[in-house]
């Protein structure tokens, strides 16, 4: 790294990685130089370990360098990075988000980080061009108003805060503009929009940027809730061809008493009829999932449950967590699993998760899927296709050229197929 360089490292979400476009802007416009951020993440133990280790990295790399620690980590444990020598500076979440922060005349180690609770308004990010991304991203909220028993993540970003309808349309039709013809509608709890500011919720959302934005040939949403989606995003997830038919689902677990001690919204119940509803309205739709392993009093047979939860929705696509307990969260004070058993349990679902991809990209022999362009390589590109499968395509097609194809074969990860 050059001595004017601002490096950002982006940990965790894809909100956290959206903010680290805005945060290396605005650390470069204040003047920093030979500067390492860590934009950390809060939401395992291991993710910490990550943010202390990546400091620790950079400061190796280049002592004359200057090491700054913010994001969810930073704002839940902000002493753990003040008392690290490689840190020189620690930054909230929100204060990351203001030029100020990253004044050269900042001096204070841990001055920059401040009660999020507090809030009660989204910062709106810098319209940071996003070039290097085929699907671009739009933050329509950001917090969490849920009290999961497991879960740091509201206190290291605030209570829900859901950003204009106006800003959030005018954002999607400059990146159209920009020449991106995938759009991400990411946040913490995205499904939560709209009633602080007065909106009906996501579904009234949606449907404004593809009315007002009709050259945006493909919208598609990050994590969402299940149980908190709202009538109209409902039928537009059926029935509207240019919102993709893939959905990310917060499902956690597939036991009833462990969802309630998670203080869940959903029972095991719901989420398959669920998922039943949409595949059988929008048969081409595909499902991923969040599912944590080993929660504390987890029994075999409950977790057998969360085991047979991957086949019975059909999650192609999973994020397993092995748990790890939280400060100062409910479920830190539950009888804990061993480790071991925390990671056998974590990979017996990603095995099921490998399981029902394969017979997920079995199906699609022969369907004929639209596939975004994404990475150029010398002898092949990749891209995804609606419901978010991995694409091999030859690599005379640009990163962010929309192909058809039609399926013809798959290597276990990566759908094969004619151009047409």
């Amino acid at each position: 790294m050059s001595a004017s360089d601002v490096k950002v490292e982006n940990f965790g979400c894809r909100l956290n990685a959206l903010e680290g476009d805005s945060v290396q802007a605005l650390a470069q416009a204040a003047g920093l130089q030979n500067t390492t951020i860590i934009n950390g993440c809060a939401v395992t133990g291991e993710a910490m370990r990550q943010a202390r280790q990546a400091a620790r990295k950079a400061k190796r790399a280049n002592p004359d360098g200057q090491v700054i620690v913010t994001g969810c980590a930073a704002q839940t444990d902000a002493a753990q990075f003040i008392a690290m020598p490689e840190v020189d500076r620690v930054i909230g979440n929100e204060e990351k988000l203001r030029a100020a922060a990253y004044s050269t005349a900042y001096s204070t180690k841990g001055g920059g980080v401040s009660d999020i609770m507090t809030l009660e308004t989204a910062t709106p990010l810098p319209p940071t061009p996003q070039s290097g991304r085929a699907r671009a991203f739009v933050q329509v909220q950001t917090g969490c108003d849920h009290r999961c028993t497991f879960c740091i993540i509201p206190f290291g970003r605030g209570n829900s805060r859901s950003v204009p309808v106006a800003e959030v349309v005018a954002r999607c039709q400059l990146l159209v503009e920009q020449g991106h013809k995938e759009i991400v509608l990411t946040g913490v709890d995205v499904t939560s929009y709209g009633p602080d500011i007065g909106e009906a919720g996501l579904g009234s959302l949606v449907r404004a940027i593809l009315t007002q934005v009709p050259d945006l040939p493909r919208l598609r949403l990050s994590s969402i809730d299940a149980v908190e989606i709202d009538a109209s995003l409902l039928d537009m997830v059926i029935g509207e061809a240019r919102l993709m038919p893939h959905l990310h689902l917060s499902l956690q677990a597939g036991d009833n008493m462990i969802l309630k001690r998670m203080k869940r919204r959903h029972t095991r119940e719901e989420a398959i009829a669920f998922c039943a509803k949409l595949k059988q309205a929008r048969p081409d739709i595909a499902f991923g999932a969040d599912l944590i392993a080993g929660f504390p009093t987890e029994t075999e047979a409950m977790f057998e449950n969360s085991l047979k939860l991957v086949e019975q929705c059909e999650l192609t696509w999973l994020h397993v967590f092995p748990y790890s307990p939280r400060p100062d969260t409910p479920a830190a004070r539950m009888p804990q699993l061993d480790g071991p058993t925390i990671k056998a349990r974590a990979a017996a679902l990603r095995q099921a998760g490998d399981s029902q991809r394969l017979r997920w990209l079995d199906g699609q022999m022969g369907q004929v899927l639209s596939v975004l362009v994404e990475k150029q390589g010398t002898t092949s590109s990749e891209g995804r296709s609606g419901n978010f499968a991995r694409v091999q395509l030859p690599p005379i097609y640009d990163a962010g050229a929309l192909v058809s194809l039609r399926v013809t074969g798959h290597d276990g990860l990566k759908l094969t197929g004619d151009v047409l």
